[in-house]
């Protein structure tokens, strides 16, 4: 037999179902919810491995028993090998490669397989990392997010990325994986402190700037109401934003990012820099509006977008409670390196998204940086005027 030049491309699509829950209580009530993701299989009832985020799990000191009630009550369908496990919260987690490898060896341990299932209840952070796990455990173990943060519920805890930190770079090792399900539970927010309850809407900022000039309009009219917790205000929020970045997932044609725009990472390239840069005092959602806000701007000064509007967004940030300056958004020469590190991430050439009016985006391939410094001033007189 013998060898010859030859080559065979084959496209061919994996066939994946993304599965959004809303529920008020899942581990009262609503619990048929969960139980009803649980597939037991032909070798018996499912099994599961519950890992909480400390923050829920100190903030909500019934959590447990009520997770082992769960798994009491639907034996038929589940058993739970071992302890509910608790990791440590917010970007502590990802940013201690070893609590990775002790993950995997809890997930040893309860002997789970591509037919188990690992449900995360914590913030993004936490789902990040415990959802990582999961991705390369078997290479891949059915993971079930239940997100305890606004941030979570609205943006990250839909997606399809799971990462740790590495190297003081934002999810420098990660997978992309889709989750076998999302639960955004009303019960679990009920404990998130006031700061943390505002930050998940620089998110809701962000997606419907990029996909719904309507979506803009809610939040900015919600905008008080949401930054006092009134959640008939908040929950219609937060859902919306979690369909459109679910939308965009399953249907935007780039699920796993394999182009050159990112463009659900609008103010991310800063974003992601400024966390480093305060030494993570800033909250990822933080991080995000102030991004937002210098992005607009910068729009403002050179794609054309409305000043009218980018006035909008900023106030639309402040009334949310959000800040939209930091002492570290200024030393610009470590703020720019952020440029590249966006760029290494994806690959390729430098692409952003900007915005030319609300609901409409462009990539762009370059930076003015005289403009966006221009820009970074612009927000932060805004902020002066705004705590003035």
């Amino acid at each position: 037999m013998s060898f010859e030049s030859s080559a065979f491309d084959v496209p061919f699509q994996v066939p994946f179902v993304h599965r959004l829950r809303v529920t008020r209580d899942v581990f009262g009530p609503d619990q048929q919810i969960l139980a009803e993701l649980l597939e037991p299989s032909a070798a018996g009832p499912a099994r599961i491995q519950f890992w909480l985020d400390e923050q829920i799990a100190t903030a909500q000191p019934q959590l447990k028993s009520r997770i082992r009630k769960f798994v009491s009550d639907h034996a038929d369908r589940v058993v739970m090998p071992g302890n509910i496990q608790v990791v440590p919260g917010g970007e502590a987690v990802k940013n201690d490669i070893h609590l990775l490898e002790m993950m995997l060896k809890c997930i040893n341990a309860a002997d789970l397989d591509r037919r188990s299932y690992m449900v995360v209840i914590g913030g993004g952070a936490v789902l990040d990392a415990v959802g990582f796990a999961a991705a390369i455990a078997h290479r891949g173990i059915r993971l079930i997010r239940l997100p305890t943060t606004t941030l979570s519920q609205a943006d990250s805890g839909v997606g399809v990325k799971n990462s740790v930190n590495l190297f003081q770079k934002k999810n420098w090792v990660g997978t992309f994986a889709v989750p076998w399900a999302v639960i955004n539970d009303a019960v679990l927010l009920s404990t998130l402190p006031d700061r943390d309850f505002r930050c998940g809407f620089s998110e809701a900022v962000k997606v419907t700037l990029l996909k719904d000039a309507e979506g803009f309009e809610e939040v900015s009219r919600l905008a008080t109401r949401i930054r006092q917790r009134d959640m008939t205000a908040a929950a219609p929020v937060i859902l919306r934003s979690a369909r459109l970045h679910l939308d965009h997932i399953t249907r935007g044609g780039d699920p796993f990012e394999a182009l050159e725009a990112r463009p659900l990472d609008y103010g991310h390239w800063s974003a992601h820099k400024l966390e480093v840069m305060s030494n993570f005092e800033l909250r990822h959602g933080e991080a995000v509006g102030i991004g937002v806000a210098v992005d607009t701007v910068y729009s403002s000064l050179v794609h054309g977008f409305p000043e009218a509007d980018a006035q909008r967004v900023l106030e639309c940030l402040t009334n949310l409670g959000l800040p939209v300056d930091h002492p570290v958004l200024h030393d610009t020469d470590v703020l720019f390196r952020g440029l590249e590190e966006f760029r290494q991430h994806l690959g390729g050439r430098l692409t952003l998204t900007m915005l030319p009016r609300i609901g409409q985006k462009i990539d762009v391939h370059e930076i003015d940086r005289a403009k966006m410094k221009e820009a970074i001033r612009r927000v932060r007189d805004a902020h002066r005027v705004s705590v003035g």
